[in-house]
């Protein structure tokens, strides 16, 4: 279990981290979503005992962040955005010297090693000093090292970058195998795609604070819950639109070419088929009727759009008040 509440990390006069609370169930993914200084990886650095909190709290793996940050440390394992490796050292002595901080048992640790060496393909690098690795590969012996001491509670910042599709397809299978195995996991990426097929629940980051959270079927119902419907037809229909523009529950009636009529329906299993009916009995020719839901990235994209636009309303009240007061 992962559970924050009311986190903030300040560096000088900068609030980075702004009143962040969030609760991570174990055998659950939570996706953390933002532009670049957003916060993210300093609520990471937090949560994982390497950052302390200017105030709030949380508490990972039964541990309590301020009071315990050392065993923390012990309790997660951490991808950050750079690996950060010893790259004049050997793989396997690399693997092995972190195994010895965890506390693992020789025996034990030989065994983890083989068992990660294998899992992402590198048991032939075993003896090669790391400075000569490929990012990918870089990459792959940071998820080892965070994933050794089998943690309680994982953070991933950016997992899969820099790894080929096949390798970060194994990544990706990976951590629902963790989560699966009911460990806690804070996913950190810009992969929209990446996050809505492994997250059970997404958090948009900005400024410092959560400004969207929920899982990302429900993310994408918000708004205006209207879908975009296309209809494609065989050839030219001129009187579609107008027929269109009669239906109740049809929006936005429009020709996208000759051939491509779109709308928008609030209801769309309830209007389709009259749309369908009433075009055929106008000599409409239909190919196929084709239903376009928002995206995560359509989500992103608007909740991004609406903070800033609040944000630089609220910074021009600020002067405005500044200035009459002043």
């Amino acid at each position: 279990m992962i559970e924050a509440s009311g986190l903030v990390r300040r560096f000088g006069a900068l609030a980075a981290v702004d009143g962040i609370s969030l609760r991570v169930p174990d055998g659950t993914i939570l996706a953390l979503l933002g532009p670049n200084g957003a916060g993210k990886t300093t609520t990471v650095r937090m949560l994982a005992g390497l950052l302390a909190p200017t105030a709030g709290n949380a508490v990972v793996a039964g541990i309590d962040i301020r009071l315990e940050p050392a065993v923390v440390r012990g309790r997660v394992g951490l991808v950050t955005d750079t690996p950060g490796l010893y790259e004049q050292m050997k793989l396997g002595e690399y693997l092995d010297f972190f195994g010895s901080i965890y506390g693992m048992p020789r025996e034990y640790r030989q065994h983890r090693i083989d068992e990660l060496l294998e899992l992402f393909n590198l048991k032939a690098n075993r003896r090669d000093r790391m400075a000569g690795f490929s990012k990918g590969m870089k990459q792959k012996v940071a998820l080892a090292r965070a994933l050794l001491h089998e943690p309680a509670a994982l953070f991933l910042d950016e997992p899969t970058s820099g790894l080929d599709p096949l390798s970060a397809r194994a990544v990706r299978e990976l951590i629902l195998e963790l989560k699966n195995a009911s460990r806690s996991i804070i996913l950190c990426t810009h992969d929209l795609d990446e996050a809505e097929r492994l997250a059970d629940q997404v958090a948009i980051v900005r400024r410092g604070k959560i400004v969207a959270c929920d899982a990302p079927a429900a993310l994408r119902a918000s708004g205006s819950g209207e879908t975009t419907v296309r209809v494609e037809l065989a050839a030219p229909c001129p009187d579609a639109v107008r027929v269109l523009q009669a239906l109740d529950g049809v929006r936005e009636p429009r020709h996208v070419s000759t051939t491509l009529i779109e709308y928008k329906a609030s209801r769309p299993a309830v209007v389709n088929p009259y749309v369908v009916e009433r075009l055929v009995a106008s000599r409409a020719q239909i190919i196929a009727v084709t239903c376009f839901t928002r995206s995560l990235e359509d989500v992103y994209v608007d909740t991004i759009s609406s903070d800033e636009q609040t944000g630089a309303g609220a910074s021009m009240a600020r002067d405005a008040a500044t200035v009459a007061g002043g």
